[in-house]
């Protein structure tokens, strides 16, 4: 297996020291619903991980949530509520969206305001060593310290400096020193530290969670290509400062962006669409398909044309798998394992997801050829939910949302009208139908909306 390390910007061996595998992976910041920018990335790196495992590794998968941060402060401000509750809210919001993706949970999901204790224990070690110093009731990393800072990004401390500047009421030694402790500022959450209230860096949280749940070194570190500087360059600087070992991580990948036209897909471009929206009109299989026919590592546009097409590929799988096959009804001559090692030499060359998923498309045209003509497809049709299950695809009946949203909302639109008018019963009979449908209804002080029951 050969992956596309970001560190030597080439494919590399995979070979770890056993079969256990530690991978770590950059989550949200829950100061909103979660768009499919978000999805893009969750959807390649679970199917990654599944990969892993089908063959046949143990691997651990940790994702941290960033729970306190300047956006989750600022949102909970303009909402009159306080930051934790802004997090939760949304932070629930993103665990609902994963589970409607088929996304399968990380072991661990460490939240940064829970880390407190280890945050502050790698950031007295980074000062104890030299690598840090406190100025007014903050704390920074030094960056001339280290002979190899921009090893990750390619770029030397004096091509950074063209954009550093230093912000109002930092008392930085270098225009580039990040920061690892904030002083406390009136009216923001803050924690007490032997440098005074405050609260933790945004790059520090990874580091110390990377650490405390996976160890000094880790196999692979995922993430956005958006993250590769600052932050895991940052992380990189930090953990190898904190532990004396290199490297802190073997393989860095990261997975292209989405985009809305000529603009990366992101919340603070307004630009996005949620994926609780693009849930309600394609199915958790048709997003699988949409992003995994691009290769992770390259961008990819938004389209709905393409996403439509997906819909409509993921009905072909489903119609595979489920298509009727009576075992002895002829000799079964589909070349299963050809199937199988196509599929396996696409994943193992950096995970080639596109000509993976074309294996499936390829398997499904000769387990129908196969049935028409009388003979059984049982084992076809078999591998075929194996191999779409490790690119996490249900393959399973799915309300067909492009057609049928429109009478879904006509329905919602009946219901309300016959609740206004006491009709209760009424009303719930449509609710009961279209749940027997795998249609959810949920009701709100902000109206009424509806999702997929998967």
């Amino acid at each position: 297996m050969k992956i596309y390390n970001t560190m030597s910007s080439q494919k590399e061996d995979f070979l770890p020291p056993g079969s256990d595998v530690k991978m770590y992976v950059c989550g949200v910041t829950p100061y909103d619903h979660s768009h499919i920018g978000h999805a893009m990335s969750f959807i390649v790196f679970d199917a990654i991980r599944r990969y892993l495992i089908f063959r046949g590794y143990r691997v651990k998968y940790v994702q941290n949530v960033t729970d306190i941060d300047d956006k989750i402060i600022a949102r909970a401000n303009q909402a009159g509520i306080p930051a934790s509750e802004l997090a939760e809210k949304y932070t629930q919001s993103f665990f609902e969206d994963m589970a409607a993706l088929n996304v399968t949970p990380a072991d661990v999901y460490p939240r940064a305001t829970g880390e407190i204790a280890k945050i502050i224990e790698v950031i007295r070690g980074l000062v104890e060593k030299g690598y840090a110093y406190t100025a007014e009731g903050s704390v920074y990393f030094r960056v001339n310290k280290l002979d190899d800072y921009g090893k990750l990004a390619h770029r030397t401390l004096d091509s950074m400096m063209a954009g550093a500047r230093i912000e109002v009421g930092e008392q930085k030694e270098h225009p580039m020193d990040f920061v690892l402790w904030k002083g406390a500022k009136p009216g923001e959450p803050f924690w007490e530290s032997p440098w005074g209230p405050g609260r933790p860096g945004w790059h520090i949280e990874c580091s110390a969670m990377s650490l405390k749940y996976l160890g000094e070194t880790i196999d692979i570190h995922g993430g956005g290509h958006d993250l590769i500087f600052p932050h895991h360059e940052n992380e990189i600087a930090q953990s190898e400062s904190f532990t004396g070992k290199k490297p802190f991580v073997k393989i860095w990948m990261h997975n292209g962006l989405l985009q809305l036209g000529e603009q990366k897909m992101s919340k603070s471009l307004g630009n996005t669409l949620t994926i609780k929206e693009m849930l309600k009109r394609y199915s958790s299989d048709a997003m699988h398909i949409f992003f995994l026919s691009g290769h992770y590592r390259s961008p990819l546009t938004y389209s709905e044309e393409v996403l439509e097409g997906a819909e409509r590929g993921a009905e072909r799988l489903r119609q595979a798998v489920s298509a009727s096959s009576k075992d002895g009804a002829g000799e079964c001559n589909l070349v299963i394992d050809t199937y199988r090692q196509r599929f396996i030499d696409a994943m193992d060359d950096d995970f080639n997801s596109p000509q993976a998923v074309a294996v499936l498309f390829d398997l499904a045209r000769d387990i129908n050829r196969a049935i028409e003509e009388g003979r059984s497809a049982q084992p076809g049709q078999e591998l075929l939910k194996e191999l779409a299950n490790v690119l996490g695809l249900t393959l399973s009946a799915a309300v067909k949302s492009i057609e049928a949203a429109p009478f879904i909302e006509l329905l919602i639109t009946t219901r309300k009208q016959l609740r206004e008018v006491k009709q209760y019963q009424l009303a719930d009979n449509i609710r009961n139908k279209l749940l027997e449908m795998g249609v959810i209804l949920e009701d709100s002080a902000k109206g009424t909306s509806w999702k997929q029951k998967r």
